[in-house]
Order: structure tokens, then sequence, then C-alpha cells
């Protein structure tokens, strides 16, 4: 048996391919090891774990014992860069010890979901938002994405402050801007609170997008979305100078935000390839 695990900071997707290939997915709280201590990592692996004995015993393969009979452990996850990646791995090889264990960034999974054997650009657009050119065999080159206060072109986050910002300050239609304050029952004091003395002001920034969503076909969203990603593809992928490759993109923006993103791609010379909300599939692909 193979796992093969897509960890954001969030979520975790815990996608258990069996012989004969069948697979099934877990879903587990994630794990960010720049943000998580050891206790809190090893908690999730052991409820993962635990659930995945459950999926088993449930009959889809009761004849494996789960830490004893993985031989590939593949975990992508949000902060997995050395050496914060090194608990990760440890902690996993301590949970399953007869496999053999990666742990990588969310960055190479997205690539190797995406791009699968063969050359392209990668990118994400979720809550953040991340880039790389791919060429089989990893990562080439990478635009840095620097946070949603700094970067994060396209994102959920920066969307979101593109959005309270143009409500806040009247460059809305006003039923719009009316809309929007009722919708989040929120006031400018509110917002403010939320985005410069709360924790995570990126994740209040991106929870408002299903607002964006709804009102997709008012000119003035619409304006805001495409222009917004192709700001992403100016400052991002066009670094890398190979407009003879397919663009593709994960995320839970790029998957609501198809069209625009289609638009957008278009408008600035690159090709679309594919866009997936979830990239687990595509890493069992790869692996399986």
């Amino acid at each position: 048996m193979k796992l093969i695990v897509d960890s954001g900071s969030t979520k975790a997707a815990w996608c258990v391919a069996l012989p004969g290939g069948m697979t099934f997915t877990v879903q587990t709280a994630g794990i960010n090891p720049v943000r998580d201590d050891e206790a809190a990592i090893s908690a999730v692996i052991g409820g993962a774990r635990v659930s995945i004995e459950s999926e088993l015993i449930l009959g889809r393969a009761s004849s494996f014992a789960p830490s004893r009979s993985f031989s590939q452990v593949y975990f992508y996850g949000a902060g997995c860069i050395p050496p914060y990646s090194d608990s990760v791995r440890e902690l996993l090889q301590q949970a399953f010890p007869e496999a053999e264990v990666a742990v990588e960034s969310d960055l190479l999974g997205a690539a190797r979901a995406l791009c699968g054997h063969g050359e392209g650009i990668a990118c994400i657009l979720g809550t953040g938002a991340n880039s790389c050119l791919y060429d089989r065999r990893g990562i080439v080159r990478q635009t840095p994405a620097l946070g949603w206060f700094l970067g994060d072109e396209g994102s959920g986050a920066v969307l979101g402050r593109l959005l309270v910002g143009d409500v806040l300050k009247g460059q809305l239609p006003r039923a719009l801007c009316a809309a929007f304050l009722e919708r989040f029952q929120l006031t400018q004091a509110g917002i403010i609170e939320h985005v410069y003395r709360q924790p995570q002001p990126n994740r209040f920034l991106a929870s408002l997008v299903p607002f964006l969503a709804e009102n997709a076909e008012d000119t003035a969203i619409h304006a805001l979305l495409v222009g917004e990603f192709r700001r992403f593809l100016v400052r991002n992928v066009v670094a890398y100078d190979r407009r003879d490759l397919p663009v593709s993109f994960v995320g839970g923006v790029a998957s609501q935000f198809q069209k625009e993103l289609r638009e957008a791609v278009e408008a600035e010379g690159f090709c679309l390839g594919r866009i997936e909300k979830d990239p687990v599939r595509g890493m069992a692909e790869f692996h399986v």
C-alpha cells in the first residue's frame, strides 16, 4: 500500500492506494511544521492512522495492518521545507515504521498533481498563492510568494482585501456595498478589528470570497477578479519566460473562478492547462 498526503495549514487529505488500484481518502486537521510543535503534529498523524485503520477494518482491505503494510508514504505539506520538514518525517516514520517516508512542499505536490511526468507551470490559488516552473524531475524556478501582505496576488486573502477596500472606499456600486455589509453583518470598525487586531487576518479576508462568487457577473466584480488574476500572472508567471508551456492551477479560488481565470490567462498570452480544486487525486495518479 501507498499513502499520499496533501496537507494545508487547515486540513489534510490522506489518500490510501490499495493493491489493485483501489483508493480511499480520510480527512484530518492540517499540519504546518512552521506553526505546529511536535505534540500537535503527532496528534494529527495519530488521528489519521486511527481513521485509516477504521476504514480498513470496515472491509476495504481487512487483511492489511496499516502501520506495517505501507511501502511508501509521500507527504506534501504547507511549511514542509528544511529544517521544519524533519520533524514531520520523523513522526511519520514512527507511525509507519516499515514505510519509506518522503516529505516535500505543497508546491511540489501541486506540480506533480498538475503536470505529472511532463513539463509545465503549476500554480496554487487558495487562501494563499504560489507558483513554479516544473520539468518532470522537480521545481526548476519559483517566484517567491511573499505572503498576503507583500504578495500572494490572486489569492483568497488578497481578493478579500481588495473587496473590503473597495467597499469601504465606495469604489463598488452603492447597492453592492450595502449588500456586502449586510451579508456578513460587518461595519468599518468591525473590519478594521478583524484585519489589524485579530489573529490570522488572511483567513478572515479569504472568508469573504464567497461574496465575489455570488456576484461574479457584476461588471465591477468581474473586473476586480480578472484584473487580480492578470496581476498574479504578470508578477509571478511571466518571469519563467515559458509561454510554450501550459499554466495549470489548483486550489479553491482557482476552482471557483475558472471562467475569470481562463479570461486572465488568455489575456496575458498563456495557454491554460488543468484546474483542480484539490491536488490529492493527481498526486495519487503520479505515484500509483
